[in-house]
């Protein structure tokens, strides 16, 4: 089913009106009624009773997202979150490899000691845990030195800081947040593919797609560099998307 996003959005936020000074503009955007004046709202084209939240030359009235804007916004809004959700994550990650750093003989003997008090629990379930993957990896990471697991952390802060600006960005459709976004995605592509190479899961699989989708969709929607046209091509779309510009254009027209 197609999504009005004109009247969705009108539904949520309220609709736009505005009274252009030129006459015979301002008599196309306005009616009476048996209940008073309408007027022509911006976004969805319906007549709304009661005053304008806004008036003056037609040339100042406010650019409203229509249409297409109003889906590419959704969809940069459902990155948005993803990106803050997973920077809150890594965040976390990095606070926890942090702690770790300064803390790692403690938590050593703590795994240890846990180790030993179920091993005799999985052995009965025929499992080895002294040759399991996950616990090889674990011990692993005992190895590392107190200064590569500070880099670590200080890495994954920086990446997080990353995607929660890309998130803020992309919330309020900046155009610097797009680019970021394009180039931020694309430089890690090469390590997600390789990830894959070394253990295949769905969740990677998963992100992978995503982010593919989200560099194509954001290059070639926003025309980031000179693609369809460019910056330019770009306002005109949103300038042409603007029902007071259609309206100005009749006006002329007749």
């Amino acid at each position: 089913m197609k999504i009005d996003w004109d009247r969705r959005t009108c539904a949520r936020h309220g609709h736009a009106t505005y009274a252009p000074d030129e006459p015979a503009l301002r008599e196309r955007l306005r009616v009476e009624t048996g209940f008073g004046v309408a007027w022509r709202c911006l976004r969805c084209g319906d007549f709304v009773l009661g005053e304008p939240h806004g008036s003056g030359p037609a040339d100042h009235a406010p650019l409203v997202p229509r249409g297409k804007v109003l889906r590419d916004l959704f969809i940069l809004r459902f990155l948005a979150i993803e990106r803050a959700v997973r920077g809150v994550f890594i965040v976390l990650v990095a606070a926890a490899v942090w702690k770790f750093s300064n803390s790692q003989d403690a938590v050593r003997k703590l795994f240890d000691d846990y180790l030993n008090v179920f091993r005799p629990v999985f052995k009965h379930f025929h499992y080895d845990l002294d040759h399991s993957p996950i616990v090889g990896s674990i011990q692993k990471t005992f190895g590392y030195k107190h200064s590569t697991l500070v880099l670590v952390a200080v890495l994954l802060l920086a990446y997080a800081l990353i995607e929660l600006v890309e998130a803020g960005g992309l919330w309020y459709a900046k155009r610097w947040a797009e680019y970021l976004t394009v180039v931020a995605t694309a430089a890690f592509l090469p390590l997600e593919i390789y990830e894959l190479t070394e253990h295949i899961s769905w969740l990677k699989i998963a992100t992978l797609v995503l982010n593919i989708l989200a560099v194509v969709y954001i290059a070639l929607a926003k025309r980031l560099f000179g693609l369809r046209g460019g910056r330019k091509a770009f306002d005109e779309e949103r300038e042409s998307a603007s029902l007071l510009e259609v309206e100005t254009s009749a006006g002329v027209m007749v």
